[in-house]
């Protein structure tokens, strides 16, 4: 699909105006009718971002036999039962390493390790997981009942500035690269820390191209807003941002704001919605208590506010789960996803636009990625 034929698409299917979400005097909990249970069985629940790999390593092992995810593991927010009752059908595992890495000259190693844990846990639960190569075998893969699973690389530095490593960690089943993490890079600027890229480099761009050629996703959590738009100029793929919120509610340089929001439809990318109290809970809350936790409708206020700005076709769910301290009221683990679309319902979104946001967004950009890859080889 062409730039001009994609950003027709997003001039004519931008959403109506929504609602105005409920007051905070009704925002009661969320109870889950058979409506809500129907409507969210039926869709493909594509998660952005689950950090399972580095909090296992964090807390003790990367070792299934320590960690068995078929048992309850009170110490993490995932495990095999809560993905299924959260109904949880395809997820991109985060192979995050530490920027530190890339002062100490390991961050490919590193990051090769978490790609072998998450192969690991695969071949360790086979009944329940599948690897997908492409979006063709994450349908084929959630509709056998399994949970496709691809992997997302958090920081360029995984790199180590060698563009050939690119198409070797796509090799290996990576299929988006956040560019940065909490640092600045040579090439790119993080949204933490001090800028030394102008946003993007020229070896930054050529960073982006490969990425293009080789079919992965350009991810655009962590970087700078300078980063995001010069990004946004010169990919010829659909971007992620696989676990950003929205800046205009949370005022926070992790989150996305409306100019930048506003350039996503013509790109066909997709913004996916982190769940950590911290991007999610209002500014004004957020400094007054920085521990705030919020409620799930914080979460559901940022995805309506980039249907708002972006449109349907760009949101969609990218949770942190194993990656952030603490999160909202009715969103503690990965069993709480069907909540969300029955707060959708309750403020009045469709079924088919439930569907597009729980994870048809992202099915259609990895896709388009696809197309690219192999119909404009460099």
């Amino acid at each position: 699909m062409t730039r001009t034929v994609t950003t027709l698409i997003a001039v004519v299917f931008v959403s109506p105006a929504l609602a105005e979400p409920p007051s905070k005097a009704d925002r009661k909990p969320v109870v889950l009718t058979e409506q809500g249970r129907q409507v969210h069985q039926a869709g493909l629940l594509f998660d952005g971002h689950n950090d399972l790999p580095w909090q296992m390593r964090e807390i003790g092992s990367s070792s299934f036999d320590v960690f068995d995810i078929r048992l309850h593991q009170p110490k993490l927010h995932t495990d095999i039962n809560r993905l299924r009752k959260g109904g949880v059908n395809a997820q991109f595992w985060s192979v995050y390493v530490p920027a530190e890495t890339a002062q100490s000259g390991d961050a490919l190693l590193q990051t090769i390790q978490q790609i072998e844990l998450v192969q690991n846990m695969v071949k360790r639960y086979p009944d329940v997981f599948e690897m997908a190569r492409n979006a063709n075998d994450v349908e084929r893969i959630a509709k056998s009942g399994k949970i496709a699973s691809m992997m997302g690389i958090e920081g360029g530095y995984a790199i180590e500035s060698s563009l050939g490593n690119i198409q070797r960690l796509y090799d290996l089943g990576c299929r988006y690269m956040t560019l940065t993490h909490s640092k600045s890079l040579e090439w790119a600027d993080s949204a933490t820390d001090e800028p030394i890229s102008g946003g993007l480099s020229e070896f930054g761009k050529d960073v982006i191209r490969e990425m293009n050629r080789v079919g992965m996703l350009v991810d655009l959590s962590h970087v700078s807003v300078d980063c995001m738009r010069a990004s946004l100029n010169v990919t010829e793929s659909p971007v992620i941002f696989s676990h950003s919120s929205a800046r205009a509610i949370t005022n926070l340089p992790r989150n996305v704001p409306d100019d930048v929001l506003k350039m996503v439809p013509a790109n066909g990318g997709v913004v996916m919605v982190n769940f950590y109290s911290k991007f999610v809970i209002p500014t004004e809350l957020l400094e007054k208590d920085e521990q705030a936790r919020g409620s799930i409708h914080d979460v559901v206020d940022h995805i309506e506010h980039i249907i708002r700005v972006a449109g349907i076709d760009h949101v969609g769910l990218g949770s942190d789960f194993d990656g952030v301290p603490y999160l909202p009221v009715q969103l503690e683990d990965v069993s709480t996803y069907p909540l969300i679309t029955q707060e959708l319902l309750n403020r009045g979104h469709t079924r088919l636009d439930i569907h597009k946001l729980l994870g048809g967004n992202v099915l259609r950009a990895l896709r388009t990625a696809e197309f690219r890859m192999v119909k404009e080889p460099r």
